[in-house]
């Protein structure tokens, strides 16, 4: 990296039991006194930033970064990390899924979890990266379709990309087609419909409508929604 990169002032490197962050540490401050190493490792599994900070944050959960989901970090590496890393940072599981998703979108790079943690730092504390030129450690792609395009379908969510819209509308006929043209009208797209007669709350009369759409973002789905309370549909967004 620092051959074609000798202007690199910063390397940010996942951490798990810290064999991968002491190797590059070593050749890094070696060749380049001067950078900064920064370790990432997952909030739910801060194993290492608890040895090397003194702290004693709890480590649980089924983290999407599992390759470095490590309870107890080396005893070799532990003591480079101390010496060599200037700093560990933690990120959300959120963090990771946003990066995961960027790095396909953007870079057409496939990771998992672990791999991405590096421009999840980076992602949750932009400012401090600010004009600095960035070396990000992707260390592996090993991760199963389902949960990637799992992850991949909770961020178009997040980003009002994809939506469940909910709909208490009158068990008469006209009324999903009348959703339909609105949805129509506004563009978004339809990906799904369920029109619920038995499985709810609703007096009997009433028909408990869930559609997913997809819109461009969220000014989109705030328009489309708009429109929809507008013709008088009472309908609630979920799923971002």
């Amino acid at each position: 990296m620092l051959a074609e990169v000798p202007d690199l002032d910063v390397l940010l490197v996942p951490i798990g039991g810290g064999g991968l962050i002491s190797g590059m540490a070593v050749a890094a401050k070696a060749l380049k006194p001067a950078i900064e190493i920064i370790g990432v490792q997952a909030a739910l599994y801060p194993s290492m930033y608890n040895l090397i900070k003194g702290r004693e944050l709890p480590m649980h959960g089924d983290t999407l970064a599992e390759g470095i989901a490590v309870k107890a970090p080396g005893r070799i590496t532990s003591e480079i990390v101390r010496a060599l890393v200037d700093d560990i940072m933690l990120v959300t599981e959120q963090e990771i899924e946003q990066a995961l998703s960027l790095l396909i979108k953007i870079e057409k790079s496939v990771t998992e979890g672990a791999g991405a943690a590096a421009l999840a730092a980076v992602l949750a504390d932009e400012g401090r990266f600010e004009g600095r030129s960035l070396g990000l450690v992707l260390s592996g792609g090993n991760i199963d379709t389902r949960l990637l395009a799992g992850v991949l379908t909770r961020q178009l969510a997040r980003e009002g990309r994809l939506t469940q819209l909910r709909f208490d509308i009158a068990d008469r006929p006209g009324q999903l087609g009348a959703v339909v043209t609105i949805l129509g009208t506004t563009g978004a797209n339809i990906v799904e419909v369920s029109h619920q007669r038995t499985f709810t709350d609703l007096p009997a009369k009433g028909v408990l409508l869930e559609v997913v759409i997809e819109t461009r973002d969220r000014a989109h789905l705030a328009s489309t929604i708009e429109a929809l309370q507008a013709a008088g549909l009472d309908v609630t967004a979920g799923g971002h």
